[in-house]
């Protein structure tokens, strides 16, 4: 992981920074395992409360390596084309990671975590990219990034969970028309459509800002917020209701809550242990 994705901890706040930047942070199979590693380091230290997800250099990530595919347009013969390709194909739909393939899960391993991951982005968040972004609780985008639902450049469809998520951010009828033509547009459109929380100068900046608060909360009650947004999409009213009332339960007179109650009359910062 250390020459494709850097963690380092603070006070309860995960910084986590895509390195690669000789290729802008592309995606290939090493920056594949270390995503999926990092979401895992992540989920399993209990001393950490929000994560920021950022990509050193030029870009935050410029989306798939295309050199296999660019061997599949050097290769004359179809039957070796299909064996160049066969890195990248082979097996997607099997599920690998829970509901998900190996490649999803370098997406989705940012909404299972625990705690809430903000994506901060600049320079460029072009096809995988975009949809690595997506993958975050927040995000808050540089004005002047570029986006792109990118795949159709290359006769592809989004394929790494960003389907999955934009239907609850965006209208259906704006998902398609970014698919189907694969545009760039810039951080103040995407803010517009739903895809950008909030745009700032300085995306990393004002991302640890909000780590550093989110940190400062009980964390326990804030993983129980991440499970009820994490099922909001899908679950009926009354499950959502349920949800609400049994994680509230589980957090109610809880050392975290009652610090919670004490730090605020008192006015001072919350002294919280570790979440559950």
């Amino acid at each position: 992981m250390k020459d494709r994705i850097t963690i380092d901890v603070q006070d309860g706040v995960a910084d986590v920074r895509l390195i690669r930047t000789d290729k802008m942070n592309a995606l290939d199979d090493a920056m594949f395992a270390a995503l999926i590693e990092a979401g895992q380091t992540v989920a399993a230290d209990p001393s950490i409360r929000a994560v920021v997800l950022s990509g050193e250099g030029r870009a935050f990530c410029a989306g798939l390596d295309m050199g296999n595919f660019g061997r599949m347009a050097e290769t004359p013969k179809v039957e070796s084309a299909r064996k160049a390709a066969s890195d990248v194909t082979e097996g997607l739909a099997s599920r690998t990671h829970g509901i998900s393939n190996r490649a999803q899960y370098a997406v989705w391993t940012w909404r299972e975590a625990p705690v809430p991951v903000i994506a901060a982005v600049h320079g460029v968040a072009f096809g995988g990219g975009f949809q690595l972004m997506l993958g975050a609780d927040i995000r808050i985008v540089h004005p002047d990034t570029k986006l792109s639902v990118m795949e159709i450049k290359w006769g592809l469809i989004p394929d790494m969970a960003g389907t999955a998520i934009m239907r609850s951010l965006v209208r259906d009828d704006v998902v398609r028309e970014l698919t189907y033509t694969g545009r760039q547009f810039s951080g103040t459109e995407a803010q517009t459509l739903g895809f950008a929380t909030l745009l700032s100068e300085d995306p990393r900046a004002r991302a640890l800002e909000m780590a550093q608060e989110i940190a400062g909360k009980n964390p326990d009650a804030i993983s129980a917020a991440k499970k009820i947004f994490n099922s909001a999409a899908d679950a009926s009213d009354a499950d959502l209701l349920m949800q609400e009332s049994v994680l509230q339960a589980q957090i109610i007179r809880t050392p975290n809550q009652v610090e919670a109650v004490l730090s605020t009359m008192e006015k001072r910062p919350g002294q919280f242990k570790n979440r559950a």
